[in-house]
């Protein structure tokens, strides 16, 4: 079971948030079409580590608020997770994010006067040309997979969570993460959530990237499918960074294809700032 149990209020609706763990804080920021579930083997395991570990459900997503009329572009949701740290009295806490997450910290950083203390991104969405695949069709056509049969829009999303992971899912997982989207409600909130995303709200912190003045590592799964490598190059040459780690048998999810690995990264980072990148 993964609940949950606390929430606050913003402006266009509730998160639910939870914690875990003493120690410098540090928070984990999850991606599309995910949740925090993503890290119910990572939180643990830095919270062992020492660390009071913050997670939550984006606006639209997984246990938090998902009604019509909501602002879940990327320039809102950097506004929520700016106002999140403060309602959570955090001035510095250490920043992991992968996916959209990525792209919502960096925004909240550069745009919003966020103040973090380091930053781990793993395959996360940024800059560059990232409305392509399935996520460009439906921001070209969202009123055609709006209306799709809902045994039609289960498959689909069901194929799309697959091809985030390269080792599959343990039993159980998936069905996890599907559950939030189906329903007439949850088919709405997952097409809601993926029209509004756009290129345009990474493009306006691009020229800031350079200017980042905090720790940051970065970890790429050689066998991400939905953000090849590439996309992971393109940060690092933009952003000053300890090196690009790649992870070798892992696609997109690391959290999914290789926990171990990625707390190991994890550790490192918060240890030294600035971890040696490996050989790719």
């Amino acid at each position: 079971m993964w609940k949950l149990e606390r929430s606050v209020e913003l402006s266009d609706g509730v998160v639910r948030w939870d914690s875990f763990g003493d120690g410098p804080p540090i928070v984990l920021v999850h991606g599309t079409p995910y949740s925090s579930f993503l890290w119910r083997d990572v939180a643990p395991a830095l919270a062992r580590a020492g660390r009071r570990v913050y997670v939550f459900d984006h606006l639209g997503y997984g246990q938090s608020d998902k009604r019509a009329g909501q602002d879940l572009t990327v320039a809102a949701q950097g506004r929520n997770f700016a106002e999140l740290l403060r309602q959570w009295g955090l001035e510095r806490p250490s920043v992991v994010a992968c996916d959209i997450g990525g792209a919502i910290v960096l925004r909240a950083l550069l745009i919003e006067n966020a103040s973090y203390a380091d930053l781990f991104l793993f395959d996360a969405v940024t800059g560059g040309t990232w409305e392509h695949g399935l996520f460009g069709l439906i921001r070209q056509h969202h009123e055609v997979f709006e209306q799709l049969p809902a045994y039609a829009h289960e498959a689909l999303v069901t194929a799309h969570l697959r091809n985030g992971t390269h080792t599959d899912y343990r039993p159980g997982v998936l069905d996890h993460y599907l559950a939030p989207w189906l329903g007439e409600e949850g088919q709405a909130a997952f097409y809601r959530q993926y029209r509004q995303l756009s290129q345009r709200e990474t493009a306006a912190y691009e020229d800031l990237l350079g200017s980042v003045d905090i720790p940051v590592t970065l970890a790429w799964g050689r066998e991400d499918r939905i953000l090849p490598a590439p996309h992971g190059e393109w940060i690092a040459a933009r952003i000053p960074n300890g090196g690009l780690t790649w992870i070798d048998d892992a696609g997109h999810l690391l959290p999914e294809d290789a926990p171990g690995q990625l707390v190991e990264r994890l550790i490192a980072h918060l240890s030294s700032g600035s971890p040696p990148a490996t050989a790719r």
